[in-house]
This record gives structure tokens, sequence and C-alpha cells, in this order.
């Protein structure tokens, strides 16, 4: 295996119905567990067959990506929030609430909330049983700001960024519990930052009240603390750009709207960024990462079960190449296969050639 990880997918894997299911089954079901074990179990086969890096259990034992709420009782949902505008894919379009029925609000302090289970015993299971270097998929601290109202949230607050940081504090808990199980591979996902690129999303904020700037030099600074004083742990940040029902996305917009304040303020091994359509725009923020952060390209789509051209990629790389070195880049899926249950429209088959062919790419651009 090379030393620095140059093939890997971001973290959902597809998974059937009946798993889906199970992974909504009350806590104590033995046959959902059953489930669920297999379905990591072959989840684990599938990446460790593939050749790939560094591999996840496929996220499936979550009904959804993002996990907080399911674990710390802070948050109700909330009618009339969290509407993002999902366009493309198979799916509905339009302006929908993420959360369904209605998008969670924080309306208790995390310190004082009950917890409910541990967000580290899908990682255990992992450890136990993978072969070759895992790794953990959460949500950013930055990312809850979409949990923040205004109008339901400030009984428990004084501001977001008080909560936010009560976030943080909670989930270096969580980091401090991987570690002792023995992760050294950490990625945060962050599909706000991606929504950040889309101008459309940026005025909405503006006409909020709301200044992006220095919501972006906040949140930055927040995310990188979340590591203060832990070493021996590969720190990584995903900017995901929308990975909704049947692979539908809610950003468009290139890097460059915010690669000069943002990404010099990360302060991450990895940073793993969509690039597997127009929408992302040019290499030319590449430039803003800071030295020795190794950029993830995600060239391969995974909202199409068409087979990603290797010449092509391979081109791809050399041009991003021209922006950051070589030797600091690496290559992944574009997203998650099934970030929420209504997976995107890539087949059994068309995921496994994907994966596949993300590590053959890998081996050829940076042999061992």
């Amino acid at each position: 295996m090379r030393e620095e990880p140059r093939a890997e997918a971001v973290g959902s894997l597809l998974r059937s119905p009946e798993v889906a299911k199970a992974a909504s089954a009350p806590a104590g079901d033995a046959d959902a567990a059953r489930t669920l074990d297999a379905a990591a179990l072959e989840a684990m086969r599938l990446q460790q067959d593939a050749g790939l890096d560094v591999i996840t259990d496929g996220e499936v034992r979550r009904s959804s990506w993002a996990q907080t709420p399911r674990f710390v009782g802070c948050f109700e949902a909330t009618p009339g929030r969290g509407q993002l505008n999902w366009r493309g894919g198979s799916a509905q379009r339009g302006p929908t609430a993420v959360g369904g029925g209605g998008y969670p609000a924080v309306v208790r302090r995390v310190p004082d909330a009950p917890r409910t289970g541990s967000m580290t015993d899908e990682y255990a299971f992992l450890a136990r049983h993978a072969r070759g270097r895992t790794k953990f998929t959460m949500a950013a601290p930055s990312y809850h700001r979409r949990y923040w109202s205004p109008e339901h949230s400030t009984g428990a607050y004084d501001d977001c960024e008080q909560f936010l940081t009560d976030i943080r504090d909670y989930q270096r808990g969580v980091v401090t519990d991987l570690v002792a199980l023995g992760c050294d591979y950490i990625q945060l996902d962050a599909p706000n930052y991606g929504s950040l690129c889309d101008q459309d999303t940026r005025a909405l904020m503006r006409a909020q009240g709301r200044d992006p700037d220095a919501e972006t030099v906040f949140d930055a600074e927040l995310d990188s603390s979340l590591f203060a004083g832990l070493g021996g742990v590969t720190r990584a940040l995903h900017i995901c750009r929308g990975n909704g029902p049947g692979g539908t996305w809610h950003s468009a917009g290139g890097y460059g709207a915010i690669s000069g304040l943002l990404f010099p303020r990360l302060d991450f091994d990895r940073l793993l960024l969509e690039y597997d359509s127009d929408r992302a725009g040019s290499f030319e923020p590449l430039a803003d990462v800071r030295p020795g952060t190794v950029v993830v390209l995600g060239l391969l789509t995974t909202k199409s079960d068409q087979l990603d051209d290797s010449a092509a990629i391979e081109a791809r790389i050399g041009e991003a190449a021209r922006r950051k070195p070589l030797a600091e880049l690496a290559l992944s899926t574009q997203c998650g296969f099934a970030s929420v249950p209504v997976a995107n429209p890539v087949s059994a088959e068309g995921q496994r050639a994907k994966l596949g062919l993300v590590a053959r790419i890998a081996e050829r651009v940076w042999p061992a």
C-alpha cells in the first residue's frame, strides 16, 4: 500500500431497501443488527477488492450522512426550514426541505442534552473487521449552522457561534474516542462551504442579514480547531456540493468564490474537492490551498452509472498538477453513492467499476 493514500471513496455506498430499513430500526432490533453487520462487511470487501487505500463501512448504519441529531437530544423538527434548491438527478426538483417533515433546529444546549448511544460504535466494528487502513466520516462542526433557527434556537443560545462552539466540543469528545479505538483518519463533511460557492445562496444570506465572509472565517477556524492538540491523525475535510435524493445537487459556482478566504484558513492534511462537473469551475483555486495539504480530486461522478473515461481523468489530474504538485494530489469519487436512503442513480455493478477505476488510475499516476 502506498504511504500517502491516493485512492479512496468519499464515504457512503449503495444499500438495498432492506439495509436502509434496518438502519432506521429501533435500537436493540437483533434482526436489523445482523442485516447491518452483513452490509458493513460487504462494503468493506467491496472497497478492499477494488484496491482502495483507505476504506469506510459504507455508512450503511446511517439513515442520513449527518448523524448528530441521532445521538444528541438538543434538536427538534421545525416546519418551514432547511430548504435547499435541489436540481438535476432523478428526484423532484426545486426548493424542498432537507428533513422532509421538518428540518431539525437546536432548541436545547448541547452539554445539557441527553445522549442516545455512541457515534463511534460503527467505527469499532469497522476496525475489528477491516483489512488495511480505515477512516471515519462525520459532519463538520460548521455544517451545524443549518440547525440554527433565529426563531427556535435563541431560547437556548445567544447566537449561532455559541452553539457551534458547543458542537465542536462535543465532537472533540467523539474524535478522542475514535483515536482511542485506533482510528487515524477522520474526514469531516461540509456541504455548507459548497453552498457558499453559489452566488444565489450568498445573495440570500445577505438578504437575511448574514455576512458570508465573516461566517466563512469563523467556520474555517472552528473546523480546524476540532483537532487541536491531537497528533497521529490524518485530518480531512470534504467540501460537498450537494448530494441529495436521486443524484440531485444544490450548489453551482466554482471554488474560486471561496478559495482565497477559505482554503488558507483550513488547517487540514487533506481536502476532498468535487470536480466531476463544470459546476465546480477550474483548478485555479488549488493554488490557494496550504502547501503540504493534499487535495483529493473527486473526478469520478457518483451521480451517473456511466463509467468515467480513464484517459480523460488522467488528463485532468495533469491539469490540476499545474496548480498543485502531483505529490500533493490524490483521487476519489466525487461524493458518496448514497448520502441519504434514496441512492444515486448508479447500479451495484457501476459502483464496483468506478471504485476499481479509482484504484487503477491512482496506481498508474502515483506508482508505489
